[in-house]
């Protein structure tokens, strides 16, 4: 374990998106991956599941002739997306690290990080004090 003087980075959300092929094998890691998440204390804000993508590829069954008879392959890949809320750095590294060592075969995952940060400085005071008086005249007409 390693000790360090500069502080923690604080993250808004975590967002995981899972792929796979098959449903039931993403149905378990889901049911996985929230449980690991409530025994380390992270609230997860919600799990939702984008809709399946199906890429369908027509392929002559004959190389030279019969051109009618055709095979159709096809190809769906499932998604599962999971947010989670309000972690400390050394929590999303934990977490992380403990759910992509068990990620099932033949599944992919991407990690999205929303990170909190100070608002600078050159923001935070308004800019309407720092603009010049401008002179008002009545128009009459």
């Amino acid at each position: 374990v390693s000790i360090s003087d500069e502080p923690e980075t604080l993250y808004k959300r975590l967002s995981l998106l899972v792929k796979g092929h098959d449903k039931a094998v993403l149905d378990s890691y889901e049911y996985f991956a929230v449980l690991a998440a409530k025994e380390l204390g992270i609230s997860v804000e919600k799990v939702h599941k984008p809709p399946k993508k199906i890429e369908r590829l027509t392929l002559l069954k004959s190389v030279h002739i019969y051109k009618k008879h055709r095979v159709q392959y096809e190809m769906r890949t499932h998604y599962m997306c999971l947010e989670l809320k309000y972690l400390t750095s050394s929590t999303a590294a934990v977490y992380l690290e403990y759910v992509q060592r068990n990620l099932p075969e033949g599944v992919a995952m991407e990690v999205k990080k929303a990170k909190i940060e100070k608002i600078p400085e050159h923001i935070q005071e308004p800019v309407w004090d720092t603009l010049p008086q401008v002179e008002e005249t009545e128009v009459k007409s």
